[in-house]
């Protein structure tokens, strides 16, 4: 059995081991700006909505120059509404443009538009960092498990982070719900690319399938 799961493993990480960040274009380094693209597309998946348009939507404001929280302040609220419909991310637009500008000035006055300031401020904590992150207007508890999830390989006190909906990919997979096991099957995976490919297979049926079948 250990034998057939880790070949459901390296099959599932092999097609589908990407993580958010990379899909969105992001060089994610413990820097300001990559931070702040990773929290706002973190915003983004949090939604009831397809990961392909939250990622598209995370471009689409990125190419409209709302890049760091600073420019994302200051941009008229209907110009972060125009950019969230260039991504298809239209259902929620309005509300989301408002909680972006709101964020945005959050990260500026108190944390100097840096989140390793947040960090900082929790000493490391991650049960604190996940509590902090969810101060940010639309960021609640899913969201902050996304931002983590991808922040783990530059946050490292942060290793290994198997939220919720990845252990739900894994129990789709046939696969065992302790994150230690989880690893160990994963061999040298780094956890961000695992837990990002037990996400696509929590959230898309196809993807769960389609490992297994090819796993034999």
């Amino acid at each position: 059995m250990s034998r057939d799961q880790r070949r459901v493993v390296r099959e599932l990480v092999g097609a589908h081991g990407r993580t958010y960040a990379e899909e969105a274009g992001i060089r994610l380094k413990d820097t300001p700006q990559p931070l702040y693209r990773l929290l706002v597309l973190a915003h983004l998946l949090s939604a009831r909505i397809r990961g392909s348009v939250a990622v598209a939507t995370a471009c689409a404001l990125y190419e409209a120059g709302l890049r760091d929280p600073r420019r994302m302040a200051d941009a008229d609220w209907q110009e972060r509404v125009d950019a969230l419909g260039r991504g298809g991310y239209r259902r929620y637009d309005e509300r989301t443009a408002t909680q972006l500008g709101d964020a945005a000035e959050l990260l500026t006055g108190r944390w100097g538009g840096d989140l390793r300031r947040l960090r900082k401020e929790a000493d490391g904590e991650v049960p604190e960092v996940r509590r902090l992150l969810q101060e940010f207007p639309g960021v609640g508890p899913t969201g902050a498990d996304i931002f983590l999830r991808e922040a783990q390989c530059v946050w490292p006190e942060a290793a290994p982070y198997l939220d919720r909906k990845a252990l739900q990919g894994a129990e789709r997979l046939g696969l065992p719900g302790a994150p230690d096991r989880l690893l160990d099957l994963a061999g040298s995976t780094e956890p961000a690319v695992l837990a990002a490919a037990l996400v696509r297979a929590s959230v898309d049926k196809e993807v769960a399938r389609d490992t297994l079948d090819r796993a034999g």
